[in-house]
């Protein structure tokens, strides 16, 4: 199979669970896949080293930063980037789909969005707003860079340049069950809070919301707008009760019955009551 030039980024940190998935999906249509690990522990280097060299190690301080500085210390030869996470991997129809696109597009296009799936103990969340949801994941690396807040997630930022929607999808499949899933996102409520009480104290963000802008763009918006002026404990209930009822989450089953509450509601419920703690105690940031 003829390689595009496409070059994959994938960072890591102690997934041998689910790093192979991820690469298999890479190999052999990348022209390299680039690895930058933050000190794994477990066997994810050794599974790693069997489709790739280009294996680089840096401390890990937030998605945005490790990121931005993959972009700009590695040695690419390719303009275009495909970024996975460790637990994610590419559908054959979008590894198909981009093979016949990359090439066709001008030189106007900066960044292409394709759509997210999640898997939960083994079943694809279809509902309570969680497909599709869209994704900067492929982008000439010259005209991007990711925003560097230490908030729960990176939000790519397009220097230049128009941006195009993929057809087909990635798949968030994460392997380690349940009590990783649960202490992860005791890491992501700690990033969370400090982005939160950055949006109500109106610090200094690098991207702007907007109603009518990217995907990233709207739920930005949503956030400074909308969740951020609502209530603590009330937007975690009435976020739910979105994503439950109104968005049909019901519909996923036992699997979404219990993704939807901790991932729609206890964890939204536990970040606001990190910030209650803090208000109650005196203290502006975690």
């Amino acid at each position: 199979m003829e390689t595009l030039p496409l070059s994959a980024l994938v960072l890591t940190y102690n997934e041998e669970a689910n790093i192979e998935a991820c690469l298999r999906s890479l190999h052999g249509w990348v022209d390299a896949i680039f690895l930058v690990d933050s000190g794994s522990t477990d066997g994810t280097l050794d599974i790693v080293r069997r489709y790739t060299d280009h294996v680089y190690t840096h401390p890990f301080a937030s998605w945005g930063l490790q990121l931005n500085w993959a972009l700009a210390a590695l040695p690419w030869e390719s303009d275009w980037i495909i970024r996975l996470d460790a637990d994610e991997y590419v559908t054959p129809a979008l590894r198909d789909e981009l093979r016949e696109t990359l090439p066709a597009l001008t030189d106007a296009v900066s960044a292409l969005y394709c759509k997210r799936r999640v898997h939960f103990m083994g079943r694809w969340i279809r509902h309570g707003g969680c497909y599709p949801v869209w994704l900067m994941r492929v982008f000439r690396r010259h005209r991007v860079c990711f925003e560097q807040h230490l908030g729960e997630a990176e939000h790519p930022i397009v220097r230049e340049g128009a941006v195009a929607y993929l057809k087909h999808d990635i798949v968030d499949d994460n392997r380690k069950g349940l009590t990783f899933w649960t202490l992860k996102h005791e890491g992501y409520a700690q990033r969370e809070v400090a982005s939160l009480m950055d949006t109500l104290g109106a610090a200094r963000v690098e991207m702007k919301g907007a109603l009518r802008g990217t995907p990233e763009q709207k739920r930005r918006w949503f956030k400074t707008n909308v969740y951020a002026r609502t209530p603590l404990f009330l937007r975690a209930v009435a976020y739910f009760g979105y994503r439950y009822f109104l968005r049909l989450g019901f519909l996923d089953g036992v699997e979404g019955l219990i993704f939807h509450v901790l991932q729609g509601f206890w964890y939204r419920f536990y970040i606001d009551a990190r910030i209650w703690e803090m208000r109650r105690n005196g203290r502006t940031g975690p």
